[in-house]
């Protein structure tokens, strides 16, 4: 478990100088795995597969977590559509809700990339448990932490790294890709004290086990989508959970459809200023798809690897099917795109990390992704015959978990409307 010893130092200690970037090579051998290689000085740029020491301790607690806890349990969640409170404490005591958030507010005050990580390998086990965790840390956290005044930090913050899981409000009945045509409205009080909330908002993700909620309302539809503002609230406040929505896949997950009527907010809890809840809306989900990303090359890899190890154990034909000249080159050709993936996302995480533009490498990331892990579970199902047919080996449900990656955070339209954006700037005179 990630105690709170080492909470306080797992953070990534970026540089500004592009000096610290770089790593000297002597003219001495290096040992890198069994590749021994001798070069001249020089300053090289690190390769993405570097990591810091908590990253990869973090990578290690939570792939023991995700076997040792998750995997028992993964079945059981997905036949009834529910998440293990035992596992959401676990999230909590390793440390896993508060990932970027500082030491002083109970967090693990680690990297962004940590979180990817983290969603990473979650997904490898349980699909369901990687997305509660990722909308939790890289969306409601987040956007405490980038927006969120002192108080509101102070406030909100600590309970979300230690025991209360947060749900983000963006989606409407009539706004999912076209968010800023929201119809929640919150209409400030003649004593200006607080601001009287009204709507609807669809496909909430964590709304079920959430105790704090980051709501997006138009103060002012006048001004259209400079109307909009973040809002933050307790569950206690008035938030009605109307329906909780039955899913082909991870199901675990709650995804339900919540109602606001005439909920009394005071003006405190306003997170960011007034009218620039768009911005931060933009902002966000552009980290946040890179944490779908992660998820879905975890569910890949997930789906590989279960797949493989029951091929090269079965037998026909007098050697186990893995062996098959057919069969490898299918292993191969998806092993690659699995890999082409986790490079995508971990470029853009590092790009937002250091500050840099990251927008379009996150639209690819996830894009990308999604499209790998639908060919990965789905080939891994063929690989494993009627054994990844059945419900029991957990095959076909990576294939049911990985249809959301093309449609929530931003559907794979959209990312390509992202991509294809920043070419026509690059390319058009």
């Amino acid at each position: 478990m990630l105690t709170r010893p080492l909470r306080s130092v797992c953070r990534v200690q970026l540089s500004h100088s592009p000096k610290a970037a770089l790593r000297a090579l002597s003219t001495s051998s290096v040992r890198l795995g069994v590749q021994e290689i001798t070069r001249p000085a020089i300053d090289t740029p690190l390769s993405l597969w570097n990591w810091t020491e908590e990253e990869n301790m973090l990578r290690e607690t939570v792939r023991r977590f995700a076997q040792d806890v998750i995997a028992p349990k993964v079945s059981k969640m997905d036949e009834e559509e529910k998440m293990d409170p035992e596992i959401i404490q676990g999230l909590f005591d390793n440390g896993l809700m508060g990932i970027e958030t500082s030491a002083d507010m109970s967090g693990s005050e680690m990297s962004f990339t940590g979180a990817i990580i983290a969603v990473e390998e979650l997904a490898r086990v349980d699909p369901s448990v990687a997305v509660l965790c990722d909308v939790h840390n890289t969306l409601c956290n987040t956007v405490l932490r980038l927006y969120g005044s002192k108080e509101i930090q102070e406030k909100w913050l600590p309970d979300l790294a230690t025991k209360k899981v947060g749900s983000f409000c963006l989606s409407e009945p009539a706004s999912g890709s076209d968010a800023f045509a929201l119809q929640t409205t919150a209409k400030l009080d003649k004593s200006g004290d607080f601001y009287t909330l009204n709507g609807s908002k669809m496909w909430i993700s964590n709304s079920a086990e959430a105790e704090t909620f980051l709501v997006f309302a138009n103060v002012d539809p006048s001004k259209g989508y400079k109307g909009i503002t973040c809002f933050v609230m307790s569950k206690d406040m008035g938030v009605e959970i109307a329906k909780k929505e039955k899913k082909l896949g991870i199901k675990a997950s709650s995804t339900c459809l919540l109602n606001f009527d005439d909920v009394k907010i005071p003006k405190e809890n306003i997170v960011g200023e007034v009218g620039k809840g768009y911005k931060i809306a933009i902002e966000i989900l552009n980290e946040g798809r890179i944490g779908i990303a992660a998820q879905m090359i975890g569910l890949a890899q997930g789906a590989f690897d279960k797949s493989l190890t029951y091929a090269y154990q079965r037998k026909q034909f007098g050697k186990p099917v893995g062996e098959f000249q057919g069969m490898g080159f299918q292993f191969a050709d998806v092993a690659t795109e699995i890999e082409a993936a986790r490079l995508l996302t971990y470029n853009a995480a590092r790009l937002k990390e250091e500050g840099r533009p990251f927008t379009k490498e996150a639209a690819m990331a996830k894009y990308f992704a999604s499209v790998v892990a639908q060919k990965a579970s789905g080939s891994a199902i063929e690989w494993a015959g009627g054994q990844g047919f059945v419900r029991e080996v957990g095959l076909e449900k990576f294939w049911r978990d990985s249809k959301i990656g093309a449609i929530y955070e931003g559907t794979s339209n959209i990312q390509l409307e992202t991509i294809a954006k920043f070419l026509r700037k690059e390319y058009q005179t």
